[in-house]
């Protein structure tokens, strides 16, 4: 990741390192900790750190030299284009209800797109799309078939066990099920896959960075200040399995009663606070609504039934975030095709001989 080291003039040296993604949130300790060494060198009176970004070659070359080849896993995940892992710092955010309305979102701009509740211990995706008590069915070539909700592909622990079932498993169980999730599963052609992570930084974080490097990562935050403190070691986490910060969402922000008082229950300014420590977009401020929670409890996603809700339109605006956050599809320009049939011909008039 030190791109150079050029010595200025005596006693000056200028050090560029490149980072893994531009909102790395621990540029800092880079930059202290290359201060430091480089200082302990005998003649080195002053350093400069400089950073820029390492091109997706240089950062796929990286990950190979760390044992993670680039790239999805291929297969069952070849012709899904994006995928986004929703986590949080804590539980109780809000986290899965708001990756079903995204999930919803995203559809309504037009966009195909699945479901992965990753959440093994505490999955409620299934309740949340009126899915529970079913059971996927398997193609003749052997994948897995994902339920449909509400046009959205779904994959979740809760379709294997008994309804409400407790999950009781450890590491190698939960990396060999989040595994099959990806591989065995028949996606499809997705614009969009959505993983609903469970909270804190365990084992199924760090399987989903070594199967998934290109990933992006959304962080769930409520305004307070703990919470934002909290979901902060995520992007931690994140930063060090090299998966990438897209954004922030704040959920929860504030409660606007019907005669049109705002309440702050949760505090204010939390999730910008996190958003601009990590140097990455804002993407949307979902409010307390009552439909928000109780579309959850029947099944349905807010966006799909009720659009101008508070939070359902502060959810659509998050959706148009990530999608603005996608890479650009190539232009393809138009061959211009000239055929010359001879010599170019004289332009203008013919003069007279002498």
């Amino acid at each position: 990741m030190v791109r150079s080291v050029d010595i200025s003039e005596p006693g000056a040296v200028n050090v560029t390192v490149s980072l893994t993604t531009p909102g790395c949130p621990i540029k800092s300790h880079f930059q202290t900790g290359v201060t430091t060494a480089v200082k302990a060198v005998a003649g080195v009176t002053h350093v400069n750190v400089g950073f820029d970004v390492l091109t997706p070659d240089e950062k796929a070359g990286l990950q190979r030299t760390l044992g993670r080849p680039g790239g999805l896993p291929e297969g069952a995940l070849a012709q899904v284009q994006n995928v986004i892992c929703i986590g949080s710092g804590k539980g109780g955010v809000g986290k899965s209800s708001l990756t079903v309305n995204l999930a919803a979102a995203l559809q309504g701009e037009g966009k195909k797109v699945g479901i992965l509740d990753a959440d093994v211990w505490g999955y409620s995706v299934p309740r949340m799309l009126g899915l529970g008590g079913r059971r996927p069915s398997v193609s003749a070539e052997r994948k897995i078939l994902p339920l449909e909700s509400h046009g959205l592909k779904v994959i979740s622990i809760g379709f294997f066990i008994k309804e409400d079932e407790a999950v009781v498993w450890r590491g190698p169980m939960l990396h060999k099920a989040l595994t099959q999730f990806l591989e065995d599963v028949a996606w499809g052609e997705l614009d969009y896959l959505l993983i609903d992570l469970p909270p804190g930084t365990g084992d199924v974080s760090m399987t989903l960075s070594q199967l998934l490097p290109q990933a992006l990562f959304v962080i769930v935050t409520t305004p307070q200040d703990t919470a934002q403190k909290v979901a902060r070691r995520s992007a931690q986490m994140a930063d060090k399995v090299n998966l990438e910060i897209a954004g922030v969402i704040e959920n929860m922000a504030g409660f606007t009663a019907p005669d049109g008082t705002r309440y702050p229950i949760f505090g204010e300014g939390g999730g910008q606070r996190l958003a601009d420590e990590l140097e990455v977009p804002l993407l949307g401020q979902v409010p307390l609504t009552m439909p928000l929670r109780a579309q959850s409890d029947a099944g349905v996603p807010l966006v799909a039934v009720d659009p101008d809700d508070p939070a359902a339109q502060a959810i659509r605006h998050a959706a148009r975030g990530i999608v603005a956050l996608a890479p650009p599809a190539p232009i393809a320009l138009p061959t211009l095709n000239v055929v010359q049939a001879g010599p170019p011909q004289p332009v203008g008039m013919s003069l007279p001989m002498a």
